[in-house]
């Protein structure tokens, strides 16, 4: 049996979050790996337009602080830490933990990096067509930011069979975070298509986090969960043939049932049948759950197909700049002063010639589910206590979306009655695309960091 928890279900996930994992893992004995996962698609355009600063950065800020509290614990015990937090600086997350086993008195740690996904300036990006969910996207490689095609998880097993201790990779898929160690640990072959896709499914169920373990599940009085200030992440146990069982570190909170396993096994599936992959195309359609005892989910019933021929790359562009101001207003009548606060805040944009997407919400009452038109379409019903007025412009000149901002706190004085605690932020934006590279023009390759 092999065991692999995660201690990370995005950048930005709590950083104490591994530590009961590897404690968990360190207890049961035997061979154990543990994945972080850190990395989205705009996590890794942020992170490419940090090294272009900085040559030092672009890798998962946070990178250090998950690894200081288990990092020692995961070398004692023999646990190989597989993660995608080098972003687009794999080689300078590999310096950082190097610096950071020497600062614990840890000799001669084994830090391999995983590269290729970065396609820049390669004939990788030349004539792609456009990923299906994005027809007529079309490519200007004067323009890009970062390209990072989806490895899988064959160079992450590479590694851990050449003796990696810590194994850093940039774009991968999220479930080759845990494939990749059960590929060294069980010696399946590229064509085992049903036990490829049963280890694709465990690592779509882990690489969430505490997802799996009721945290997004959760619903107060529909879906109650206990314990979430201090969840438990995941941990899978997976045999030879590909069965695997979801469970959890014990005395955390959370839980682990067949409601949070259905919920996350269906997470970001476009099609059941056809879930695509680099190692595997996954069908989930004859997927059977038990519930084996409290917090254990067995999962059986994967099968797979032979992998795609062409894999999905993420091509980031300059999107622009986006200025938000937001304001409060209070008491009675509250929604009427924001709206007027609105109207007041378009009108000045028109006269002002700031060009671009104006936005308004009302949070609290109009917000998540009204468009970018500008309109306040929300439905009158009970009069709210206080509303929260957001005024967002999207546009091409840092300088409009300043003007922008300006005029919310100028509102303070301006009117209408009663606003405060205004904030402004102004933010450069990114604009992601997808398109299919065919496999033979991709070259993952191993190199270890000393």
């Amino acid at each position: 049996m092999l065991r692999i928890g995660c201690g990370s279900g995005f950048s930005g996930d709590r950083i104490d979050a591994p530590i009961a994992v590897v404690a968990a893992l360190a207890a049961a004995g035997g061979p154990a790996a543990l994945m972080l996962e850190c990395l989205g698609e705009r996590t890794l355009a942020l992170a490419q337009g940090e090294r272009l600063k900085d040559p030092g950065h672009g890798y998962e800020p946070m990178l250090e602080a998950l690894l200081r509290p288990i990092l020692k614990t995961c070398r004692a015990h023999h646990i190989p830490i597989v993660t995608n937090g080098g972003a687009a600086n794999p080689q300078a997350a590999a310096r950082a933990t190097q610096r950071l086993a020497a600062e614990l008195g840890i000799e001669g740690l084994r830090v391999a990096v995983v590269e290729g996904d970065d396609v820049r300036g390669t004939d990788a990006l030349d004539d792609l067509a456009p990923w299906e969910g994005e027809p007529g996207a079309v490519m200007d490689e004067e323009k890009v930011i970062a390209a990072n095609v989806y490895l899988g998880a064959r160079p992450i097993a590479e590694a851990l069979l050449r003796g990696a201790e810590v194994v850093i990779t940039g774009r991968c898929s999220d479930p080759a975070l845990a494939l990749g160690p059960m590929i060294a640990n069980f010696g399946w072959a590229e064509d085992d298509w049903d036990r490829l896709a049963a280890g694709t499914a465990c690592g779509h169920l882990l690489e969430c986090g505490s997802q799996v373990t009721g945290g997004y599940f959760a619903d107060p009085g529909v879906k109650d969960v206990e314990g979430m200030a201090e969840i438990g992440f995941p941990i899978a146990e997976i045999e030879g043939d590909g069965g695997f069982t979801i469970t959890k570190p014990a005395g955390t909170g959370g839980l682990v049932d067949l409601r949070t396993v259905k919920e996350q096994l269906l997470y970001e599936i476009h099609d059941p049948a056809a879930y695509l992959t680099p190692d595997v195309v996954l069908d989930i359609t004859g997927v059977e759950l038990e519930q084996e005892g409290p917090d254990r989910v067995r999962v059986r019933g994967c099968r797979g197909k032979p992998r795609p021929e062409r894999l999905k790359a993420t091509v980031s562009f300059p999107g622009g700049w986006l200025g938000e101001g937001e304001i409060s207003y209070a008491g009675p009548n509250a929604r009427a002063r924001a709206e007027l606060a609105g109207r007041t805040l378009l009108e000045r944009a028109r006269n002002l010639g700031l060009e671009g997407r104006a936005r308004l919400d009302l949070i609290g009452v109009a917000s998540v589910h009204e468009g970018d038109s500008g309109a306040l379409r929300g439905e009158r019903r009970d009069e709210p206590a206080e509303v929260r007025l957001r005024l967002s412009l999207a546009t091409e000149a840092r300088a409009l979306a300043e003007r922008a901002t300006r005029e919310v706190l100028a509102l303070l004085c301006c009117g209408p009655a009663g606003g405060g605690g205004a904030r402004m932020r102004v933010v450069d934006r990114v604009r992601t695309l997808s398109f299919l590279v065919p496999r033979d023009r991709v070259h993952p390759r191993v190199e270890f960091v000393a």
